[in-house]
Formats: C-alpha cells, structure tokens, sequence
C-alpha cells in the first residue's frame, strides 16, 4: 500500500474498448490537474502506451473542444503483456522516469485490474473511472459512455421499424453485450421490441417462435427482436426462427457504431464529474479507488470491489416487455 504522496504530476490513459464520454473525461481530468497546480501526462494507447514510453505533455489547449468528440483524443488499446510481471515492471518503471505521483485510469473491468495491481503490488497512486458501454461495474449507477450506445441503438432501431413494417418482416438487431445484457434490455424497452435475448437468461427459442407465429395469425405483420452479441449471432437467430416459423427474417448488426459518435448530454456530464473526482481523491492521498456514481452523488470504491457485475434489471424489464409487446 502507497503512501500519501505530494501530488506534482499525474498522469492519464484510456484502456479496453472506447466509448463516447472518454474525451471529457480526459479533459476533465487534465483542466482539473491543472487547477490544482499540477503537470499532466497524456499516455497514449493505455498501458501498452505507458510500456513503450508514449507520453505526451498536456495543457489546457491540449483539450479544447473535446467535450464533444466521440473515442479519445489520446486513443486506447488492450495490452497482452501489461498483464505479465515484466510488462508492469516496465510500465512502473516508465511512470518513474517522468516522474508521475498518480495515474488516472479510464476503461472497465480489465483496465481496473490492471490499475489495482499498479497500486497494490507496486505502490503506485492510482485511481479508475468507469468507461465502458456496457455499465457493467460495480460501483456507479451509470458508466461512461453507455447512455450514448443505447441512444445510438434506439435511433437505428426507429429507422428499421419502418423497414419492418413496411416489408412485413422480422428482424434481428444484435447489439454490443458480450457478457451483459444491460444494452439490450434497455434498447428492446427503449424501442418497443417485442422481445429480448441476453446472457442473464437462457433463451427458449422455440416458445418465442410460438409467439411469433401465434401474433402472425392474429394480423402482426411486423417484429423486433434485440440480442446480445455474446448469446447468438443474430444471423444464426434469424434463421433459426425462418426454419421455425416459416416467416420471413432478417438480421442487422449494428456493432461498432454504438462505441462511436458525439456522447449524449448525460455521459458528458458524467465524464466531467468522474474525471475532476478522480484528481480530487489523487490529491488527498485516496489511492486504489475507483470513482462512481450513484443516485446523483460520487462513490468510491476501492478497485478491487468495483469489477464486472450482472445487471439485476433483466426480470422486472423484460415483465414490462412482455406486457407491452
């Protein structure tokens, strides 16, 4: 465990996977750094960045007009051998050639673990911020970024809709969730989708196809589904209710598009809040956490508690979609 330690320098980097919101979040962890009388580091690429020494000075212009701009200005990236011993030892010692008191982390659960170790296994001040579409951690009500995604995804949805009606067809949208479903409920409610297929629970196929061909017979001529890509490609879905229903059945995957584009009011608040948080708990010496929301107010917790949950919506969304379908 680190000491308290004399702030003069910190540094900030993105890991995993991006997500509207990362720029303010940054910025705001550079412009409140700088309010504190701080220098600011940008270390680009996440940790494989801080290994291979890619850092660059930041100052208040370094962030103008950011607030606004979808990914990172200071890009991100996964690192196979920041998880190895060797690899950190390589990133710390980095850190200490720049002479960075504490280190800012923006991603989701692996970025988390990567920081945790950082701080308990080589003593340095380190704190994360929740950035991750999917919101699936501990800690915060809300992550970076997700906001946007499901704004993104309803957006597409309302446009395939017309398509569904008009040609009389189903369709299957599958949405970014490898593991979490949280996306996927929220969009499907969102939408007005009649149905929903997430990790949380085992699909029954052959009970949706029940309803679908029962709805057919009553007059429906159009249906959404929304899937989490970690449970069934939609393509695979879309035939296998063809076969099953006869009808015909169309797949869309939006995929990236959800990670990109301007974030919504909201994330930007969110990130701008997280971010001069996170400098905060630098500067008084709480170390090892990570910085969240919940019910409007900020929430730390250490960054071990703060790693991937199941979202705990699934029951109560899908009653609702089940009896507004």
């Amino acid at each position: 465990m680190s000491k308290k330690v004399l702030m003069k320098k910190i540094g900030v980097l993105c890991s995993g996977g991006d997500g509207p919101g990362m720029n303010a979040a940054v910025r705001a962890v550079v412009r409140a750094g700088l309010s504190n009388g701080l220098k600011v580091e940008g270390i680009m690429r996440g940790y494989q960045g801080l290994i291979d020494n890619d850092l660059i000075d930041m100052n208040r212009c370094s962030v103008s007009g950011i607030i606004g701009r979808g990914g990172t200005i200071i890009k991100t990236a996964r690192s196979p051998e920041f998880r190895t011993e060797a690899g950190q030892r390589k990133a710390v010692n980095i850190l200490k050639k720049h002479k960075i008191d504490g280190l800012v982390v923006v991603g989701g659960d692996g970025s988390y673990l990567g920081a945790s170790e950082l701080y308990n296994k080589w003593g340095i001040p380190a704190v994360g911020i929740p950035g991750t579409i999917d919101n699936d951690l501990h800690g915060t009500d809300q992550t970076i970024g997700c906001n946007t995604a499901i704004n993104t995804a309803v957006e597409a949805i309302d446009k395939i809709r017309d398509t569904a009606h008009s040609m009389e067809r189903i369709f299957i949208v599958e949405v970014m969730g490898n593991r979490s479903g949280y996306i996927a409920m929220e969009v499907a409610l969102s939408s007005g989708a009649e149905d929903v297929v997430v990790p949380e629970a085992k699909p029954d196929y052959k009970e949706m196809c029940g309803r679908i061909t029962q709805g057919a017979r009553k007059g429906k001529i159009s249906w959404i589904i929304v899937v989490s890509e970690g449970v069934i490609k939609a393509s695979v879905l879309a035939e296998t209710i063809t076969n099953m229903t006869g009808l015909e059945t169309r797949s869309v995957v939006l995929g990236h598009v959800q990670r990109g584009g301007n974030p919504c009011a909201f994330d930007r608040i969110l990130s701008t809040r997280l971010g001069v948080a996170a400098v905060e708990e630098l500067i008084k010496g709480n170390y090892g956490n990570a910085i969240g929301v919940i019910q409007n107010k900020i929430n730390i917790i250490p960054l071990a508690d703060a790693k991937k949950r199941l979202n705990d919506i699934y029951q109560e969304r899908y009653r609702l979609i089940n009896m507004l379908r």
